[in-house]
């Protein structure tokens, strides 16, 4: 069945080419019109030239825009952290354990309590515009903690990351390369069938260059695709690390200097920049003026997570982004939703034309600069994901 969306005062396609968008990366569409075939789009142009159609949707001059692709969150956890970050907002140093508190909540809860909380998160994120959405495993360190994890992670999405390598937990203190050793085999054998993507957390105080390369690599030979937590602490060498393996992300970029900035702008790699967790931990912001400036593809995402970025708002990144890491709202816009599925290697999704998935959000706002220029407030109305609405305010 045919359904035809029209009069979208703004309709933001991120098809620069189509013969009726205004020529920007975001290829607007004025009084634009689309046509829903099951799960895709198989039309798209002005309101004055529809096809006929079984039905027909009147947007009523709101703001389409493609869906939202968070390609970076750790939805499935145990536990809370707000006195984590009430003490670190007040300045005072905390020593409750970080991410450790996490992993004992994890591996406390049952595979329902965690479902359940994963589940809660996504719907949040469906409310606020998200349609696709990546999830790592991470907190449970375990192979049977991480195993149920990613299958968990993936309920909800193809897209799951396997993170063994997230930290070395504490029973391992004292024996680092044997936990490396666990992660390259055992663990990521049990968790390579739900899993796509193999992610390390490589920074200072988690994991070194040689550990992931080795981690990485033995998630490739099982056909997991690389991906990286890169240069948000320290400059470590993980961007050359990522550009080197092909990986498809490298996120945070909080440490970059001009070589890796160039490398990035001249690689297939995404630089995946995580707004709300430098504005939850007031850390020095990435730096995605100078990457966008230099050519490089960047992405934006909500990092959710109960510790360090505990938000499931793709609108609030998209404000923080351009108030704080100087990008314009379009941009922001486009960083969000096709800068995301770059970082995920998809072309289906992040963009409405013909053939691609039927994933939008609509505004109630005239325009998408909305998103940056009202923030804190809900302005999605609707989210559709694959041609059926999967959330609406009335």
């Amino acid at each position: 069945m045919t359904t035809v969306f029209t009069n979208a005062g703004q309709l933001v396609t991120n098809d620069p080419a189509h013969p009726d968008g205004d020529g920007t990366p975001l290829g607007i569409i004025s009084n634009g019109a689309f046509a829903v075939d099951g799960e895709r789009i198989v039309w798209v142009g002005r309101s004055t030239s529809t096809p006929d159609a079984d039905t027909r949707r009147d947007l009523d001059g709101r703001t389409v825009i493609p869906g939202f692709v968070d390609s970076h969150t750790h939805l499935v956890f145990g536990g809370d952290r707000a006195d984590e970050f009430a003490a670190r907002m007040a300045g005072n140093p905390y020593s409750a354990g970080g991410i450790a508190v996490t992993v004992a909540a994890t591996r406390d809860a049952s595979d329902d309590t965690l479902r359940a909380n994963a589940r809660r998160l996504h719907s949040e994120m469906l409310s606020s515009g998200t349609t696709t959405v990546e999830i790592k495993s991470g907190y449970g360190l375990t192979t049977y903690d991480e195993a149920r994890s990613v299958t968990l992670g993936r309920e909800i999405t193809p897209e799951v990351s396997f993170l063994g390598a997230h930290v070395v937990p504490r029973e391992f203190d004292d024996r680092r390369e044997a936990y490396v050793e666990l992660v390259c085999g055992e663990m990521v054998e049990a968790c390579a069938s739900d899993a796509r993507w193999i992610d390390v957390f490589c920074d200072r105080g988690a994991f070194d260059i040689d550990e992931s390369r080795e981690i990485l690599r033995a998630g490739m030979r099982l056909g997991l695709a690389p991906r990286l937590h890169a240069h948000q602490l320290d400059r470590t060498g993980a961007v050359e690390l990522g550009i080197e393996l092909d990986a498809a992300s490298v996120d945070h970029c909080n440490h970059l200097d001009g070589s890796d900035i160039a490398a990035l702008a001249a690689s297939n790699t995404v630089a995946t920049v995580l707004p709300g967790a430098d504005f939850s931990t007031r850390s020095r912001y990435a730096d995605a003026r100078r990457l966008i400036d230099a050519g490089a593809t960047v992405a934006i995402a909500t990092d959710c997570n109960p510790g360090t970025s505990f938000t499931t708002s793709m609108p609030f990144c998209i404000a923080v982004a351009v108030r704080d890491m100087h990008l314009t709202p379009a941009e922001a816009v486009w960083s969000a939703t096709a800068g995301g599925a770059r970082a995920l290697r998809r072309d289906d999704i992040g963009v409405l034309r013909e053939g691609a998935s039927a994933d939008f959000a609509v505004l109630d706002a005239p325009s998408f600069v909305h998103l940056a220029y009202r923030p804190g407030v809900s302005l999605v109305s609707q989210t559709w994901r694959g041609g059926a609405c999967a959330y609406s305010l009335s």
